[in-house]
């Protein structure tokens, strides 16, 4: 999953001590992810996390007509106070001050049962979701597909998206895009300068996601490995363009964005020629991304009754159905410890079904079917990159939360 981005003193040292064999061939590279590393930088991280949309090309994804109301709850909810992980107890709110949660959005059904904003954040902030936005395009693959405007998910990507012919992802299925399953030989640490997600930063910054991923290679036969690759998801927008014939931020507005009943427009980041960040682009409102959660809950069918997606398409979302998709930290065929499918992950052990999705310093959308919670949860963690087991406390933590709150009766 992607790390915390600690790259601007890199970049600048290494621009210093050896300029002359520096990886990029422009100094527009330099410059750009300097500014665009330093966002991440403790003292700048809340104010960037809800200003990218602000600093960067962005475009505005509309909202619908009509508003789904969120009804209050009738009395007072309160959190557990503590969670156990890893044979250990913690304490629920020391976890959300460390992680610095900015925003907080608890529903049972439609029922708003819990809103709490920090560090400036407001109910009225934009807060990138960074990597949850992949969730979003998996739910527009799935349209695509039942409206077979994708065929077969058997299908090789280069049937909708013709330019990777001859890349290391011709023959790769559209399935095995959506399980970040590609076989693409990639490393996801912002740590690394040199690393292929920070040249594709780089590249979004200044150029082309697509021309980006026909430079790529292949490590794994497709199929095979579960190694998480942001880039995937931007081949899957390819593959939804050429499908519908339409462009991403056209099918994301009119096929998803103004029908969940958002109460705000979106704005989705873009590369430096216009074509959206799919891979985690997205800045919503806490209580919007509870409604795409609110979505999810309900089988795909939103509140006006227009069906986006199919239930059987979500349900087969959270269940991973391969050895190198499995939940387990031992895994020998998948780089990380938490379940994956169709771009949402799975707990280590799940909770009545539950599942999630998680971006880059503690974005979360959870979601447990059973108990009819969802959770949508904004954060700016500094030290995201040095915590390894973050995302499985943190998931636990949400499944201590959704038992304790869909138990109580106010």
């Amino acid at each position: 999953m992607a790390r915390k981005i600690w790259i601007a003193l890199a970049v600048v040292l290494f621009a210093v001590l050896g300029g002359a064999t520096y990886y990029w061939n422009d100094i527009r590279d330099i410059r750009a992810l300097i500014a665009y590393g330093s966002a991440f930088e403790a003292e700048n991280i809340d104010e960037a996390f809800r200003s990218f949309h602000k600093t960067y090309p962005a475009i505005r994804i509309e909202r619908g007509q009509t508003v789904r109301s969120l009804e209050p709850v009738d009395g007072e909810i309160r959190l557990p106070a503590h969670y156990r992980f890893d044979g250990q107890t913690y304490s629920v709110e020391d976890t959300l001050e460390e992680i610095h949660q900015t925003g907080l959005v608890i529903l049972k059904g439609d029922t708003l049962l819990y809103e709490d904003y920090r560090r400036g954040n407001t109910g009225d902030t934009h807060a990138i979701i960074m990597s949850v936005s992949k969730s979003v395009a998996s739910i527009l693959a799935g349209k695509a597909f039942e409206d077979k405007d994708i065929e077969s998910l058997d299908d090789p990507v280069t049937k909708y998206a013709p330019s990777l012919v001859g890349s290391a992802y011709d023959g790769v299925t559209v399935q095995q895009i959506l399980d970040m399953s590609s076989g693409i030989r990639w490393d996801e640490d912002y740590d690394d300068l040199n690393s292929d997600i920070v040249r594709m930063v780089a590249a979004s910054l200044t150029g082309s996601f697509d021309d980006f991923a026909i430079t790529l290679q292949r490590e794994f036969e497709p199929g095979t490995f579960n190694r998480y690759a942001s880039i995937d998801t931007q081949i899957l927008a390819m593959v939804i363009r050429g499908a519908t014939k339409r462009s991403y931020s056209d099918y994301l507005e009119n096929e998803f964005w103004k029908k969940i009943g958002a109460e705000s427009d979106a704005y989705i980041l873009t590369d430096a020629v216009g074509e959206p960040s799919a891979m985690g682009g997205l800045s919503v409102t806490a209580r919007d991304l509870a409604r795409i959660g609110l979505l999810v809950l309900e089988g795909g069918t939103t509140f006006g009754d227009d069906r986006i997606v199919s239930e059987d398409w979500l349900k087969r979302s959270a269940r991973p159905d391969a050895p190198h998709l499995m939940p387990g930290r031992d895994n020998p065929n998948s780089d990380y410890g938490l379940g994956y499918k169709n771009q949402w992950w799975i707990p280590l052990e799940q909770d009545s079904g539950d599942f999630a999705a998680i971006g880059i310093h503690g974005q979360f959308l959870y979601i447990n079917p059973e108990r009819q919670i969802v959770i949508a949860m904004n954060a700016t963690y500094p030290e995201y990159n040095e915590d390894e087991d973050m995302e499985y406390r943190v998931l636990t933590m949400l499944q201590s939360i959704a038992k304790e709150v869909s138990e109580q009766r106010p």
